[in-house]
C-alpha cells in the first residue's frame, strides 16, 4: 500500500493593526499614543511607526534602506508624495510577513530611541566588570 505524503499548504496569514501594536508595545519603553488621529508608537517620545489605516502602516527608516525595500518588494512598500521627504516608509499590512514587520520595527525602534534607554537594554555581560575589593592584608604575629 502506497503512502501518501501530506502536503501542508501554508497559509498566508494576513497581519492587522492589534498584529503591529503587539509587535509595537513588545519593545522596550515603547507607549501608544494618537498621532493624526491613528495609533502612533514612540519610544524616548519620538514617533517610530503609525497606523495609517487598517490596511497599512508607516514606518521610520533612513533613505537608503526605503530605496532598497522599494526596489525590492513594490507590492509590499510604498512612499506617497507626502513622505517623500521624510525617512520614512508604508508598509501594507496584506503583504508583508512577521518576521518582516518585527525587524523593520525594531530597526525603527532603535532609530529614536534615546542612548539612556538603548544603554539600558545592554546585558550585564558587556558592561565593565568592576575589581573586586580586596580586604586589607593582616599583619602576621610571630
Amino acid at each position: 500500500m502506497a503512502t501518501r505524503k501530506k502536503t501542508v499548504e501554508k497559509r498566508k496569514v494576513r497581519l492587522t493593526v492589534d498584529d503591529v501594536r503587539e509587535m509595537a508595545l513588545a519593545l522596550p519603553s515603547t507607549e501608544e499614543r494618537p498621532s493624526y488621529g491613528t495609533p502612533g508608537f514612540r519610544v524616548s517620545d519620538k514617533l517610530f511607526a503609525r497606523v495609517l489605516d487598517d490596511d497599512s502602516i508607516v514606518i521610520k527608516v533612513d533613505f537608503d534602506h526605503r530605496e532598497a525595500l522599494l526596489d525590492s518588494k513594490p507590492d509590499m512598500f510604498e512612499v506617497t508624495p507626502h513622505y517623500q521627504d521624510w525617512p520614512m516608509v508604508i508598509v501594507r499590512l496584506r503583504t508583508v510577513n512577521r518576521r518582516l514587520l518585527e525587524v523593520l520595527l525594531q530597526e525603527a525602534w532603535r532609530r529614536c530611541a534615546s542612548a539612556r534607554v538603548l544603554k539600558a537594554l545592554e546585558p550585564a555581560a558587556a558592561a565593565p566588570k568592576r575589581a573586586a575589593k580586596k580586604a586589607p592584608a593582616r599583619k602576621r604575629s610571630v
